[in-house]
């Protein structure tokens, strides 16, 4: 193992930790100004969505995208970190719903809906979303008024009708009419890189970056967004249920096409090389500050679970 990726992955247990123990406290009972009570099982559901592991990837991006210019906006970008990571809890817990992709198990322990039931858990991931622009406007998120606004944009067309969820509305569809391979392009950006691309730029906009250096942070996350689906593809393809913490095969399945069932396996792993590479062209202008930001774009290509 090199010390870059030993540096890495040191610096990734960290930022979970440090995310974890945030959320932890942001849905703890404790009431906020302007809030009439906390019902104790819709607050337990929406902890048991969260609060449950994971490696916390796109507080991860956030942050170590706001490093490359400096530690002074560590905390902000933690608490947008934060938000991002509401939003992907949101749609992890919609998206096990039975209406969805009707799954039993999240990171090796039962889905929401499981372990309550359908109502909390659409509850929960409602409650998530919301709370993640109560984390952006609020005054512990020290950040100019102009930064705040822009990351609330920047967020909400990443994770709704043009991005996240619209891209779950088309993977939804896939399942009866298969796209063609531009299709699913747009789909995947949709559904997953549009996250992980807003991760990237939040980052320069955390800290006060130039419009060019968020151009791109921006570009580098839509490269590591399309090797994440292609990857996570791949790992549906090849892995077990027991690594993965998730039922594996259900796109092939359902029917479902990807870039990986249309292409196979070697142009696969051979596009995940391509796009590192990219990754790694984008990001040296940097220099050694990105350093950890590439060695991210390795570690999402040659992921296991």
């Amino acid at each position: 193992m090199s010390e870059r990726h030993q540096q890495f992955q040191t610096f990734l247990k960290s930022n979970a930790e440090a995310v974890e123990a945030l959320l932890a406290t942001l849905l703890s009972g404790g009431l906020q100004t302007d809030e009439i009570a906390r019902p104790e099982r819709l607050l337990c559901a929406m902890r048991h969505g969260v609060l449950n592991g994971g490696k916390r990837l796109r507080p991860f991006l956030v942050i170590e995208s706001a490093a490359l210019f400096g530690d002074a906006a560590r905390e902000s970008a933690l608490r947008i970190g934060a938000a991002l990571e509401c939003i992907h809890c949101y749609s992890l817990v919609h998206d096990d719903l039975p209406a969805m992709d009707d799954d039993d198990l999240r990171r090796g322990q039962p889905t929401v809906h499981i372990a309550f039931d359908e109502a909390a858990a659409i509850l929960a991931g409602d409650s998530l979303l919301t709370l993640a622009f109560d984390i952006v406007a609020a005054p512990e998120t020290r950040l100019p008024d102009a930064a705040k606004t822009a990351l609330v944009l920047a967020l909400s067309r990443a994770a709704g009708l043009g991005g996240m969820a619209g891209g779950q509305a088309l993977d939804l569809a896939a399942e009866k009419v298969a796209p063609d391979e531009d299709g699913i392009v747009t789909l995947q950006a949709m559904k997953t890189g549009a996250l992980l691309r807003f991760a990237c730029e939040a980052g320069a906009i955390v800290a006060g970056a130039s419009a060019e250096d968020r151009r791109t942070l921006r570009r580098y996350g839509e490269t590591i967004g399309l090797a994440f689906q292609i990857a996570d593809d791949l790992l549906d393809l090849t892995a077990d249920a027991a690594t993965m913490g998730k039922a594996t095969g259900k796109d092939a399945g359902r029917g479902k096409a990807t870039l990986v069932s249309r292409r196979g396996q070697a142009w696969a792993e051979n596009r995940l090389k391509e796009l590192v590479a990219e990754a790694e062209a984008l990001l040296a202008p940097f220099s050694h500050r990105a350093g950890i930001l590439i060695e991210a774009a390795h570690f999402i290509a040659n992921r296991r679970n």
